[in-house]
């Protein structure tokens, strides 16, 4: 089907975002990129490249459309979000994938989420970043984690794991964060969902 070539150029700038950074442009970019003050055009010519079959949308989704076909080979899952009781790579926390072999992290399976606040940034992680995650439920002392804390900490966090003789300890990375310590039966609210490998960043 033809396109104008308005259309045509909203395509192609998302179909290069996508192979550089592994995600989709959010309207904001889209709009900033042509310097258009406002999204409505934008959301015309998506609507319009959706119905054309260039795009998909599934329903519900913050960066909803996507190139047919997704990603080629092996991909890490963003998942947007990770929350107690919730199976991880549950397709409704979804939002995008990365085009990028999970072997790259020495690990068979990954998942990758954004990263919220500057409460690790002395470890070089900054609000924003995709964390890369491998799957684990155990952790060695000294090592990032995702974690989940019950009745305290609902959705998962990046914190460094600290095991004593009598208490696990989640750290920050960042002196204004103090510490949290669970000793006795305590240490059971802390469930691990997975090891930090990684970190994925753009480029503005």
């Amino acid at each position: 089907m033809e396109l104008t070539q308005r259309q045509a150029e909203v395509l192609y700038y998302i179909r290069s975002y996508q192979e550089k950074l592994g995600i989709t442009p959010t309207i904001r970019e889209i709009c900033s990129h042509f310097g258009l003050k406002g999204p409505a055009g934008i959301h015309r010519i998506l609507h319009v490249l959706v119905e054309k079959g260039y795009l998909i949308a599934p329903a519900g989704k913050k960066r909803s459309w996507r190139i047919p076909g997704g990603p080629v080979g092996k991909t890490i899952p963003i998942i947007g979000r990770i929350a107690a009781g919730t199976p991880i790579m549950a397709l409704e926390n979804r939002e995008d994938e990365l085009p990028i072999d999970p072997s790259i992290f020495g690990s068979k399976t990954c998942f990758a989420f954004r990263v919220q606040g500057d409460s690790m940034i002395d470890a070089h992680i900054a609000d924003g970043d995709l964390a890369i995650i491998r799957p684990q439920n155990q952790a060695e002392s000294g090592q990032i984690v995702a974690v989940i804390v019950r009745n305290i900490l609902h959705e998962a966090t990046l914190k460094i794991l600290r095991k004593t003789k009598g208490t696990m300890e989640l750290h920050s990375a960042n002196s204004a964060y103090p510490p949290m310590v669970f000793s006795g039966w305590h240490r059971g609210r802390i469930r691990i969902v997975g090891k930090f490998v990684g970190i994925i960043r753009r480029s503005y």
